[in-house]
């Protein structure tokens, strides 16, 4: 019996790991990643950004949270239960920032004894300079070695300290982060005003966030974060909780009003560049609307989605452009309004998603993905082709589509073309809102689940897809309407696959079956990269290693739907079989969608 008390933990992977083997391992994962960014090139890059100008880069922030990151790690693995003091934890954070700072350590020696730079380009005499503070290598590297171990420490320190620290502190810090990563965007939006100008001048420079301003921006951010952590908090939860019923939904209307008004001030103020962004997320919100439907209630993966939002481009284009390729230059029918040809675009894009329906309708799973996007890759061959050319303009593309106008107001700038899409995009949540909580809807979430307990019910396999795709359909076609009056011009080459590819994406990690979580995944997939856009092709990768990341902490999506919720977690077991939650989930019973059809 105490040969077996004494035996180490096992599990199921093996025998447990001693703390200080821990350290090690996670010191070495965080010195891998630090040199990874170095060897190919994402640090020299960023590293020529400053956050605060003559203090810290980007570069600099990034090693600085490799280092806290090593530490606070090592205290997130701390096992439960262990009441050992923060010595021993200070003794594995320290181990773990060393070994982190000592596999950059060497990799400076090796820059410094062999030419690295033909097999890696990245590894300059610059970078070098940077890795060893200017100190040379002896020197610098000792340097990165103790400066990884002490910033480990402080991580771990941070990550174990009262919330009433922490929170404050990590908001304070990611201020200072965004206020200087996007400062040449915040500089564009405090240009207008006496007053705003003044700002500008006491939070910037010319090169970036000022000293001053960094100091003043983390004392009211994390001044700001520490009331509400203390004090308020608690007590709104208190006055929240002594609401009515009536009182509550008051609050909710409230709190929606103020996000409609903010959405609508945002691109007055912050001029015509984020309005543009503005734009392109509320096009993907449209289109990742239209695609929910079809694969996150139907469960109809469809790969050739983009097809659908060139139709309703190039039903735009032929019926409004004062080009040879339009249907005026050939016909007797005359160019219409950009408002009479939407509702013809939407059209067209209903009866081709219906027509691109049904050849699979008998195909499943990953079948139909390949089969989708055959079908899509057709219509972008089509396009192209010298046959369509006479109508299509082929890859010389439509030009001279006239922007839309209201009244004597035209709708010419990336601001008034973002209200538009706003609008748009109002109606057909509300569309899709109302056929999620349909018949309809509970057809589509039946059939997702189970084909053939779903026709056993009744519901006619047929009609139900090809509505989930005719419909899903009309709101890429709404967006490629709008899509073609901001370019004025259309080719081929702006409907690749890809397309399809990031909406898919989007409701992904917004939250399959979500309206919520298409807004978003439109902001995180497409409106963040756009603002990053500065930073070049090594924007991909951040947006890779996000998607990685997501899909391993939150496979559920940022904003999911509750449905799906209670289904991934009864699927993974953390529901009781016996539960409300579980058998709403479908864990006792055949589907939950098909639990409302026959009401």
């Amino acid at each position: 019996m105490s040969a077996m008390s004494e035996s180490p933990p096992v599990h199921h992977l093996g025998v447990a790991r001693s703390p200080l083997q821990r350290a090690v391992r996670l010191g070495l994962i965080f010195g891998a990643i630090a040199v990874y960014i170095a060897v190919v090139g994402i640090l020299p890059l960023i590293d020529a950004r400053w956050i605060v100008v003559d203090v810290v880069s980007l570069g600099d922030a990034a090693l600085i949270a490799i280092g806290l990151g090593a530490g606070a790690a090592v205290a997130a693995r701390r096992p439960l239960g262990d009441e050992g003091g923060f010595l021993p934890l200070a003794t594995q954070a320290l181990l773990a920032g060393a070994v982190a700072g000592g596999t950059l350590a060497l990799l400076a020696i090796a820059m410094s004894l062999l030419d690295l730079r033909p097999i890696f380009i990245a590894l300059s005499p610059v970078l070098l300079e940077t890795l060893t503070f200017g100190l040379g290598v002896p020197l610098g590297s000792v340097i990165l070695i103790v400066s990884g171990a002490v910033l480990a420490v402080l991580g771990a320190a941070l990550s174990l300290g009262p919330v009433t620290v922490r929170k404050p502190v990590l908001i304070g810090l990611a201020f200072v982060l965004f206020f200087g990563v996007f400062q040449e965007l915040i500089q564009i939006m405090l240009q207008f005003g006496e007053l705003i100008g003044d700002l500008r001048e006491t939070l910037y420079t010319w090169e970036g966030l000022s000293p001053t301003g960094a100091v003043i921006i983390f004392i009211l951010s994390a001044g700001g974060a520490y009331l509400w952590t203390k004090s308020l908090r608690a007590k709104l939860h208190e006055r929240m909780d002594l609401l009515s019923p009536a009182q509550h939904a008051h609050v909710r209307t409230l709190k929606i009003i103020l996000g409609i008004v903010l959405v609508v001030l945002v691109p007055i103020i912050a001029g015509p560049y984020i309005g543009q962004v503005m734009m392109l997320v509320g096009l993907y919100v449209l289109m990742g609307m239209g695609l929910n439907l079809e694969v996150g209630l139907a469960g109809l993966l469809d790969l050739g989605f983009v097809a659908f939002f060139a139709v309703g481009a190039y039903t735009t284009a032929l019926l409004t452009a004062d080009s040879p390729h339009a249907l005026a230059a050939w016909t007797s029918i005359p160019s219409l309004s950009y408002w009479a040809a939407m509702p013809i675009a939407v059209l067209c894009s209903v009866i081709v998603g219906i027509l691109f329906g049904i050849p699979v309708l008998g195909v499943r799973g990953d079948y139909l993905a390949v089969a989708t996007m055959g079908l899509g890759e057709i219509v972008r061959v089509i396009v192209q082709s010298d046959m369509a050319a006479p109508l299509l303009a082929g890859a010389q593309g439509i030009l001279q589509i006239p922007k839309p106008r209201l009244g004597n107001i035209e709708l010419s700038d990336p601001v008034s073309l973002f209200y538009l899409t706003l609008v748009c995009s109002a109606v057909a949540a509300y569309f899709a809102w109302r056929l999620e909580n349909s018949r309809l809807g509970r057809a589509w979430m039946a059939v997702r689940d189970d084909e053939d307990v779903a026709q056993a019910l009744g519901i006619n396999l047929v009609k139900v897809k090809l509505l989930a795709y005719g419909l899903g359909a009309a709101f890429a076609g709404l967006a490629g309407s709008i899509f073609a009056v901001m370019l004025t011009s259309i080719y081929p080459s702006s409907f690749q696959l890809l397309i399809s590819i990031n909406v898919l994406a989007l409701i992904i990690v917004g939250g399959m079956g979500s309206l919520p979580g298409v807004v978003v995944g439109a902001i995180a997939l497409v409106g963040l990269p756009e603002l990053l856009r500065e930073f070049g092709e090594y924007r991909y990768l951040f947006y890779g290693a996000a998607l990685i990341i997501m899909m391993r902490i939150k496979p559920e999506g940022l904003w999911p739907s509750a449905t799906r919720q209670r289904e991934l977690r009864a699927a993974a077991g953390e529901l009781e079989p016996d539960s409300p939650s579980a058998v709403a989930a479908g864990v006792e019973t055949p589907s939950f969608a098909t639990q409302g059809l026959e009401k």
